[in-house]
């Protein structure tokens, strides 16, 4: 639910339900007070449209007993003189706060006020004509006044007058009043704590966990879940702020593999280079102390110093090319090359360097002629020397045998290097295009490289839009493959 329906749905809530509520308690109240008037002051109609009009209740009060006055008046209008008749109705009227007066031709007859000890009225009141039969007198004590005419069967005009007491009503309609108000404040503060509580837990709640999850970002600590609890806008934040979260730690995690990658890079690094440069030293203090007393030695020991050097040389130029081509500083030259002519060349070229190596080398192109690639000349060609001079440094002493082919697709060609070398081993074969990765965990230098050739081949071929891989079996071999895209002109329709 969205967040802006539910302040909408808060709102009419808080509308509808205490006035439905309010309602409820005003009925119930009612009905308690209307059973309450019912017992005190004999009201005949006992319905709610009292309180509807409130001025009802005057001209219900005593009903009964003026229904049977009536009555008595109509059947038999001559027992109005009847002194017992009339004490036994006053002592009925006094269980209701009231009393009678019996008037004959303007004359007071009965009077039960001190019979009742009811409230002294004025005198005036009782000769007043009223049409409603009715009257409210407020001060100095309020009370109320029925009147209900008749004629005597001599013909005198007769007049029953009620007098009701009403001092004890104004306290209670106050308590009624008091309490309908505590009520109505219980319930709107109820209700609107409900709705505060739900509001809270939607949305306060939510921020709280966000609050929450940004102190321990500001620590530094990433190891934790932010867990939307609605479908609403501050859910779709919580998502958001998780999914930040995640791709932070990934960073991290990331910078941080990268950190100790390139600290155990320095230290393999500065182990391969201090290997060699031991060995300069200690020959170069054979020469200065005279060991090699000997033409023949000193020219061995001077043309091991050079080996050395270059070795370190061609290890400091790799690490200088893999820097390059991490951070995207490289720059290619590519143009379209004719597959078959670009390998015949290099296979020229690698071929010479592997029969000193007691290495034979096997060329099979199964593609057409004519394909032509788009690719940067010297840089394709270090990939492949990189992957041939890999494979002739794990041969071994055995008679070594590489085999290149090159295979045709719908888009792409695929060059395959195969050696008969020891092979890989399945844990290793899917690290050894990382940088500095030697498959000896020793690191022994007797085999020569820096452990950057196959890394650098990767990302030349990844520049270049293609994929490489490799398959091995230990003990017969490894072959390494890559593709690169076919150039195809593009023939536009005149």
């Amino acid at each position: 639910m969205k967040l802006f329906t539910r302040i909408k749905i808060s709102y009419a809530l808080l509308c509808v339900v205490p006035l439905l509520l309010i309602c409820i308690m005003t009925y119930c109240l009612g009905i308690l007070g209307l059973n309450s008037l019912e017992k005190r002051y004999d009201v005949s109609d006992g319905s709610m449209e009292i309180f509807i009009n409130p001025m009802k209740i005057l001209g219900s009060l005593t009903g009964s007993i003026r229904k049977e006055l009536n009555d008595t008046v109509a059947s038999d209008p001559g027992k109005m003189e009847d002194i017992y008749y009339l004490q036994d109705v006053n002592k009925n009227l006094a269980k209701f706060s009231s009393y009678l007066i019996v008037q004959k031709d303007g004359e007071i007859i009965y009077s039960g006020q001190e019979e009742s000890g009811g409230v002294a009225i004025d005198e005036a009141y009782l000769s007043l004509d009223t049409d409603e039969g009715s009257i409210y007198v407020p001060e100095p004590v309020p009370y109320h006044l029925s009147q209900m005419h008749f004629s005597y069967p001599d013909g005198s005009d007769g007049c029953i007058s009620i007098v009701t007491d009403l001092s004890a009503m104004m306290p209670q309609l106050r308590v009624t009043m008091i309490q309908w108000i505590i009520v109505a404040v219980a319930i709107l503060a109820l209700s609107g704590m409900v709705l505060t509580m739900w509001l809270y837990k939607s949305i306060v709640k939510p921020l709280h966990l966000l609050k929450a999850a940004t102190e321990n970002i500001k620590e530094g600590n990433l190891n934790f879940n932010v867990k939307a609890e609605a479908n609403d806008e501050i859910g779709e934040l919580c998502i958001a702020f998780e999914e930040m979260r995640k791709k932070l730690k990934e960073q991290i995690d990331i910078s941080m593999q990268y950190e100790q990658d390139n600290k155990e890079l320095i230290s393999n690094i500065s182990h391969d280079l201090k290997t060699p440069i031991t060995a300069i030293k200690g020959y170069i203090e054979g020469i200065m102390d005279g060991v090699a007393d000997t033409p023949q030695k000193r020219d061995r020991y001077l043309r091991t110093v050079y080996s050395k050097a270059n070795d370190m040389e061609k290890m400091i130029e790799e690490l200088f090319l893999y820097s390059k081509l991490d951070s995207n500083t490289m720059t290619y030259s590519f143009t379209k090359v004719n597959l078959n002519d670009y390998f015949e060349d290099c296979i020229e070229e690698i071929s010479t360097d592997l029969e000193r190596k007691n290495i034979d080398l096997g060329f099979f192109n199964y593609a057409d002629k004519d394909v032509v690639i788009i690719a940067d000349p010297e840089q394709l060609k270090r990939v492949i020397m990189n992957i041939v001079n890999n494979s002739a440094k794990y041969i071994g002493n055995k008679k070594g045998l590489i085999n290149i082919r090159i295979r045709e697709e719908a888009e792409f060609v695929q060059i395959e290097i195969e050696d008969n070398g020891k092979g890989i081993a399945k844990n290793e074969l899917s690290h050894i295009f990382d940088r500095g990765y030697r498959t000896d965990a020793s690191r022994n230098s007797a085999q020569g490289g820096s452990g950057f050739g196959l890394s650098i081949a990767k990302k030349i071929v990844e520049e270049h839009g293609g994929r490489i891989w490799a398959t091995s079996k230990e003990n017969i071999g490894t072959s390494i493959c890559f593709v690169i895209r076919k150039y195809e002109e593009r023939k536009i329709d005149e």
